[in-house]
């Protein structure tokens, strides 16, 4: 009898407020997750500043803004993560949170993530994952668009960089918001545990609860977002 860690994604809904990042730790913790998770980035290191948003961004967000000035306001400094981190253990649930450049690994690392979640659109940024590789913790990785050779590699690159094989979970990843029932296809991440001898789970963007019932008699992680109501 195996037990689903099941991750509540967060992201970047707190919208840049620490008290509605609390809220969104209560809802996850209340629901039973194992762990809720954030993301770490400086803007500086993803967009330039004049970068334009997607057409889907200026549809719900300010559309005279950029990109860079939208998600700088999402960004959650050394403080804010300290907070977060203590009341996620009054709440006895788990913090996690996703990086997306080498200095949001440092500041993790420092700040004592034993856990380090690699986003899909990372999956083959060679110098990124040597980086987490190096730092010898459990790892969760999403596939996303990823090819079976993708994933090869980046568990190699991993692995070689100093991560054991058995420290690595590997996500089967749809990248469509929301994904669509009939490309689910829960039986891949089956695929990938037996492709390369990893833990395996599922990152599920679908919309409802269905697919992650029947997930959590499968797989071994379940990645899934939580909303206000």
């Amino acid at each position: 009898m195996f037990k689903v860690f099941v991750i509540a994604e967060a992201g970047v809904n707190h919208n840049g407020s620490t008290e509605l990042a609390k809220k969104l730790i209560d809802i996850a913790a209340g629901s039973g997750a194992d762990a809720v998770k954030f993301q770490t980035f400086k803007a500086e290191n993803l967009v330039s500043k004049n970068t334009q948003k997607a057409d889907y961004q200026k549809q719900t967000t300010d559309s005279q803004e950029s990109q860079f000035e939208m998600i700088k306001k999402l960004e959650l400094n050394v403080d804010t993560h300290r907070d977060l981190i203590a009341y996620c253990a009054e709440k006895n649930i788990l913090f996690l949170s996703t990086p997306f450049d080498h200095d949001s690994i440092e500041l993790l690392k420092k700040l004592g993530l034993e856990i380090f979640k690699i986003p899909s659109g990372e999956i083959t940024n060679l110098p990124y994952l040597k980086h987490i590789g190096s730092l010898d913790k459990q790892v969760i990785l999403s596939t996303g668009m990823a090819n079976l050779g993708e994933i090869e590699d980046a568990l190699n690159i991993l692995i070689t960089a100093g991560t054991q094989r058995n420290n690595i979970t590997v996500l089967h990843t749809n990248t469509m918001y929301p994904t669509p029932m009939e490309d689910v296809n829960l039986k891949a991440m089956q695929t990938i545990g037996q492709a390369f001898d990893v833990a395996y789970g599922y990152s599920d963007h679908t919309l409802g609860i269905e697919v992650d019932i029947e997930q959590l008699r499968w797989g071994q992680v379940l990645l899934k977002s939580i909303h206000l109501r």
